[in-house]
Parts: C-alpha cells; structure tokens; sequence
C-alpha cells in the first residue's frame, strides 16, 4: 500500500514538474522578446539559466534554421511533455 501512494506521489510530481517547467518555458521565450526593466534583471537572469542549457541542447540538435525563427522552444516543449507522459507511463506500469 505504501509502495502505490509512493508511486503516485512521484506520477503527480512528474505532472506537475513538467508544466511548471513549459511554463517557464514560455514566460522566457516571452521575455526574450521584450526589454525589461534593471528591476527585473534577476528574474530574466534566473529564467536564462534555467531555461537557456536546455533549450541550447535543442539547437545543436536541430538541422535546420529558419532565418530569425527558432524552432527550440517547440521542440524542447514537445520533449518536456512526451518525457513526462513516457514517466508516468512507465510509473502506471509498478501500479
């Protein structure tokens, strides 16, 4: 019984992990778009960090480039999401 609320627990926090992380995700992409005030420098620098080395990791994977567009953030997203599913997927399978 301990072992299936472990399991679920770690199933919920790999939900909730993966939608906290695209929504940073997006609210960087956002940013990047944007000047933000000195004000706000640690929170842009902070989403930079965490953000950035994975995103990096996309672009050296992608073949192509489209001009000024950046496909990254997409892919990385789709990556983040298709992860947790594949997570949960093989959590459900200790149920």
């Amino acid at each position: 019984m301990l072992l299936l609320d472990a399991i679920t627990e770690v199933k919920l926090f790999v939900s909730i992990f993966t939608s906290v992380y695209v929504l940073v995700l997006i609210v960087y992409v956002l940013l990047t778009w944007v000047r933000l005030p000195p004000a706000l420098g640690t929170l842009q620098r902070f989403l930079y960090d965490v953000c950035d080395p994975y995103l990096r990791f996309w672009r050296k994977l992608l073949p192509f480039s489209a001009g000024p567009l950046d496909f990254s953030p997409m892919v990385a997203i789709i990556a983040v999401y298709i992860a947790g599913a594949v997570v949960n997927i093989l959590l459900g399978q200790l149920h």
